[in-house]
């Protein structure tokens, strides 16, 4: 051992170790905020050329100040009264702590599971979450209303939020009520629960695109709101105009998304009104998707009865295929058993009495046996002169059964029996 040296115990020796790890996570740390940063005043410096738009304001800071972050994100208007005071600037970069975890490369093939750190404003902070008192105040300390450090605006916080004091405040200070996210989308592609329909008013009062297209999938605000089951907003885009025969990248209407997207019991009448909405404004209910889903394969795939019987109403072929080969009536049967709750017997009845193909035995689900069974019978084997008649009649009228026998005079159980009645099975 040389002079002037001592010996370390393992415990001083660990504690240096974890030292070492603490001040490297550290260095990576301020080097991705860094990172972050430039990339983003890169973009902004693009846009600016692009845009030959002229500003005074100071460039943004990064603010790592936990004081001023705890104002924010509690909308403590004294404290940042306090904190930023007339003169003072309200152009800060904010870097959160915490957040999502990720796998993030640190060379030489190690990995370490890190927070993701994702950069933001204090407007973005404040806009998310209502604090509009506060908005207000760092509007008047001039802070910068279209900053987007991590691809999204203030104006796109808000209103993904449904913040409509803070969209409206944001709005009338000059927000871009058609920017474009990072991700391609516009505030109004963010509207999508029924609390956003206050901010989607806002929106298209200070002159949001009512037909802008989402980058990725080529969506309209109609789309967005279709596949959400927003009726609300579905009325008020097409009292602006919003074209509802368009389709999206995938081949998809607003009907089309409607119809195709995965509904809860609970979620069927909203979808439903959706449908009635768009089918009254025109909505064309042939155009197939790329796969040749009609809205009718879909809405027997996601079992919502109301809207096979609209669809149907309107004049949907029950009988016409998808690329698989597949009419609406294999796609009902394919999912019955996962969907008893949303009576699905009710649209293999309405499907039949519309003239739909039959199913080979195969095909059918083992929930409900009694009742599928019951209706192949019907052509097969029938066990009395009164099936027999009801086939007789059926085969006559082919598609035509639900327009005839309703008009026929006879007595209601004999009308209801000629439709497939069904009481658990069909007698």
């Amino acid at each position: 051992m040389s002079r002037g040296s001592f010996v370390f115990t393992p415990m001083a020796l660990r504690s240096l170790e974890l030292d070492k790890d603490m001040l490297e996570r550290d260095k990576y740390k301020r080097q991705l905020a860094s990172h972050h940063f430039s990339s983003y005043m890169l973009r902004k410096e693009a846009v600016d050329r692009t845009t030959l738009r002229s500003s005074t304001a100071r460039p943004p800071t990064v603010c790592q100040d936990v004081v001023v972050q705890n104002a924010l994100y509690t909308g403590d208007l004294e404290a940042m009264q306090h904190l930023f005071p007339r003169g003072s600037t309200a152009n800060l970069i904010i870097e959160p702590q915490g957040g999502d975890m990720r796998w993030v490369a640190r060379g030489e093939g190690l990995w370490s599971l890190t927070y993701e750190q994702e950069l933001t404003t204090p407007l973005h902070i404040t806009a998310s979450r209502g604090f509009t008192d506060c908005l207000r105040l760092l509007l008047q300390r001039g802070a910068n209303i279209d900053i987007a450090p991590s691809g999204t605006t203030a104006l796109h916080e808000s209103c993904e939020n449904s913040q409509p004091e803070c969209t409206k405040l944001l709005l009338i200070h000059g927000a871009n009520a058609n920017a474009v996210s990072e991700d391609g989308v516009m505030p109004l592609h963010v509207c999508t629960s029924p609390e956003s329909l206050e901010c989607a008013k806002y929106l298209l009062q200070y002159g949001a695109a009512i037909s802008g297209r989402s980058l990725d999938e080529d969506d309209t605000p109609l789309h967005v709101a279709a596949r959400n089951g927003l009726p609300d907003h579905i009325e008020l885009y097409l009292r602006y105009g919003a074209a509802v025969n368009k389709q999206n990248d995938e081949g998809l209407t607003a009907l089309n998304a409607a119809c195709a997207q995965p509904q809860e019991s609970q979620d069927l009448q909203r979808y439903f009104k959706v449908c009635q909405l768009l089918l009254g404004a025109g909505a064309d209910i042939h155009i197939a998707d790329q796969d040749k889903h009609t809205p009718l394969h879909m809405a027997c795939k996601n079992v919502n009865p109301d809207i096979v019987d609209l669809l149907l109403a309107h004049g949907a072929q029950v009988n016409e295929m998808d690329y698989g080969g597949e009419a609406p009536m294999h796609n009902i049967l394919k999912v019955v058993c996962f969907k008893g709750s949303h009576n699905p017997e009710r649209i293999v009845r309405a499907l039949l009495n519309h003239g739909s193909i039959r199913v080979w035995p195969g095909a059918l689900p083992m929930e409900h046996k009694e009742f599928f069974e019951s209706i192949l019978s019907l052509a097969m084997t029938p066990r009395s002169l009164q099936h027999l008649a009801r086939c007789t009649l059926r085969s006559f009228l082919s598609g035509r059964v639900h327009k005839v026998v309703p008009k026929l005079d006879l007595p209601t159980f004999i009308k209801n029996y000629l439709l497939l009645e069904y009481r658990g099975f069909v007698h």
